[in-house]
């Protein structure tokens, strides 16, 4: 079976490539036939949950470990090499 590859994209959604079976809560199985690769949403604020519809970078979404680094060492917000001090 091939592998899974998930990617966890900066201040964006998650995008999972590979065959999988997407469940949710109610225990329901979307029918992803035909889709190689999706992202799901991470902000919250899609209107295709739980898919990934754009709208993160309309509202300026800043990821937690982003949002971290950026109050952390304001002169380079989100910056994904800085450490996070926590």
């Amino acid at each position: 079976m091939p592998d899974v590859k998930i990617t966890v994209r900066p201040n964006g959604p998650y995008r999972v490539e590979g065959p999988v079976t997407l469940v949710d809560h109610e225990g329901k199985e979307w029918d992803l036939t035909g889709k190689a690769a999706f992202s799901l949403c991470r902000c919250g604020a899609s209107v295709n949950k739980p898919f990934c519809d754009g709208t993160h970078s309309k509202m300026g979404f800043q990821a937690a470990e982003s949002a971290v680094r950026a109050e952390n060492n304001p002169t380079t917000p989100g910056d994904p090499t800085m450490p996070v001090k926590i």
